[in-house]
């Protein structure tokens, strides 16, 4: 017969192998809680429906208050888990999910299913549900962790990210009201809080930022501590000038300069707000996410071009390179930095934890240019608060031969400014000055407009000329629409792969896949987001097709192509007619109409 004593006493067995019971931090209870909170969100649990519940074990730990983990036991391993997770009085997994969905009103749960009454038969699934979340997701795998472990994971998990970035958003949003109630302009705001964010690195400043009797004094200190902090980073001597220029507004800001209060209370604010943040999910560009909300009511970003590449594109980007430890990255437009911090991230990943290849990479492995005084700023103050110890961002003018790395890149990315005036420099020449810098059979990955791609004569044909005489055009990817929407650049653009000085071999078919839809919708307040957590699917299947140079028909295709071809998979694609709707019609129109008002109207 079936016993799940046994079950739990292997349970417990692995507990105390990883340290639970040693942990006077750790509380591990069995069929019952001594917590309020947790008794009272248990007290309709039952798996049949009838009163309490409680699952077998629940973990909790004096740090971390807001996490549970909820274990249920069953001995028998046909009972582990059911088709569709309803089986809660059947089933462990459908029951630790069960214990998770009461008790997920005011916690963070990782619920556990265990089932065996052996070593050699007993099994675990993991699943997360997040505070207030509807629906439950797989996590980890089949073996029982220490607490610390589970905490890192949940912390770094992407569905913690995805509501953590959600909160980030919606006070980017907030913040913005704030600052500009403050009289700071729409093109300080990010330096502002960037500069906020290097002071607090520095332990003096943190310290003693509220213990100044002024707000003058506050504000001399801040200036002091950013420059400080720029100068013990490394950068070079003569780009400090230019930094400390940048910042110089905050000394003399007439609120911030004389109202020590809201001065303070904006510095725990970000510390509170944004720092947590950034300590939690590194590697991110959080610093150009403000930036993108700041501007988004300005009106100087659109002249200039400005489109900030969101997050997840410059992660698929550097996953397309293959980035590794040994890549020498190179992007010359880098804007705030997403694509070096999305590289960066790949790269300290890869050193599998080498203290000393991460600090020899961060140095010097990672090159940007920027043009803008601002940005540039923004940029290197950016790659300071992600560690690099030395930021290799240069300040200049991509098409001068004093604005190059220090060295040829491996891969190079980039999202260069898109013309807004006839007389602007076209896109692609900024893909070709970025090859300049890539060594030979090195990749440069770029998203430019599409109608770049199209032209079948006169400077696009051109241009897609001198790419094919000089290098490889592996693929191009057609992407969202509407992906740029937090950017006054309506533009809709596709991906393009590029092996560096190969010429394009004849008879060589070009990969072209069709990735208009990524998963993110528009939600107010906070721009486009992955409300249902599909885009890490949708990207391994992007990704996947990719490698493979898969070809369906339908979303992706291999084929020859010359200069006066049009460069996207729309043109060679089978279209099914029967699956158009009426309702289809209609969106295509009103997005062409709008399409139409937005550009007769600029």
């Amino acid at each position: 017969m079936a016993n799940e004593r046994k079950t739990e006493r292997i349970f417990r067995e692995k507990l105390e192998n990883a340290g639970y019971y040693k942990d006077a931090k750790i509380s591990v209870e069995e069929q019952s809680s001594d917590n309020a909170k947790i008794k009272k969100l248990l007290k309709a649990a039952s798996k049949k429906g009838l009163g309490s519940g409680y699952p077998g074990f629940i973990i909790t730990h004096e740090d971390f208050p807001n996490l549970l983990i909820v274990v249920e036991c069953k001995a028998d391993v046909a009972k582990h888990k059911s088709q569709d997770l309803d089986k809660f009085d059947e089933y462990a997994c459908d029951g630790a999910i069960l214990y998770a969905s009461f008790l997920n009103r005011s916690y963070d749960v990782i619920a556990i299913g265990v089932s065996g009454e052996s070593e050699k038969d007993f099994k675990v699934n993991h699943f997360l549900k997040l505070e207030n979340a509807v629906t439950h997701s797989d996590f980890l795998g089949g073996t029982i962790l220490p607490f610390e472990d589970y905490q890192e994971s949940y912390i770094t998990s992407p569905q913690k990210f995805q509501e953590d970035y959600s909160k980030l958003l919606a006070y980017s949003a907030i913040l913005n009201k704030k600052l500009h109630s403050l009289k700071v302009k729409e093109s300080q705001r990010s330096l502002l809080i960037s500069g906020i964010l290097i002071s607090l690195k520095n332990e003096a400043f943190r310290a003693g930022y509220d213990k100044h009797q002024k707000a003058k004094q506050v504000t001399e200190s801040l200036l002091k501590t950013i420059v400080d902090e720029l100068t013990n980073a490394g950068v070079p001597p003569n780009r400090i000038a230019n930094l400390s220029n940048a910042y110089s507004f905050i000394k003399t800001h007439s609120v911030l300069s004389e109202d020590k209060k809201k001065l303070i209370e904006l510095i725990q604010e970000v510390d509170e707000e944004i720092n947590g943040f950034m300590e939690t999910h590194q590697y991110f560009d959080t610093i150009g996410q403000f930036y993108i909300e700041f501007l988004r009511y300005a009106n100087n970003d659109k002249g200039l071009g400005i489109v900030l590449t969101p997050p997840h594109i410059t992660e698929l980007f550097v996953d397309i390179a293959g980035v590794t430890k040994d890549t020498i990255v190179w992007d010359n437009c880098c804007g705030t930095g997403g694509f070096l911090i999305s590289a960066m991230k790949k790269m300290v990943i890869d050193c599998n934890g080498d203290q000393g290849l991460i600090r020899k990479l961060k140095k010097e492995q990672i090159f940007g240019l920027e043009y803008q005084d601002d940005i540039y700023a923004l940029a290197v103050s950016n790659m300071i608060l992600h560690g690099d110890g030395k930021s290799n961002i240069i300040l200049g003018d991509c098409f001068k031969p004093a604005s190059t790395p220090f060295t040829k890149g491996t891969v190079g990315l980039l999202n260069p400014p898109y013309k807004s005036d006839s007389d602007d420099i076209e896109e692609l020449e900024y893909i070709f000055n970025n090859l300049d810098n890539i060594e030979k059979n090195g990749t440069c990955i770029a998203i430019i407009p599409i109608s770049c791609l199209l032209g079948d004569s006169g400077v696009y044909k051109e241009l897609k000329e001198r790419l094919m005489k000089k290098h490889t055009l592996e693929a191009v990817m057609s992407m969202p629409e509407d992906l740029f929407h937090n950017s006054k650049v309506g533009v809709i653009t596709s991906c393009i792969v590029i092996t560096a000085h190969v010429p394009h071999p004849k008879g060589k078919k070009t990969w072209l896949g069709y990735w208009r839809s990524d998963g993110f919708l528009k939600v107010k307040g906070k721009g486009r987001i992955d409300r249902n957590n599909v885009w890490p699917n949708i990207k391994q299947d992007w990704l996947l097709k990719f490698k493979n140079r898969e070809v369906d028909q339908k979303t992706c295709v291999m084929i020859e192509l010359k200069p006066e071809d049009e460069w996207c998979a729309e043109a060679y694609l089978s279209t099914d007619y029967s699956l158009i709707t009426e309702n289809d019609f209609e969106k295509t129109l009103r997005q062409y109409m709008a399409f139409k008002l937005v550009n007769e109207a600029t």
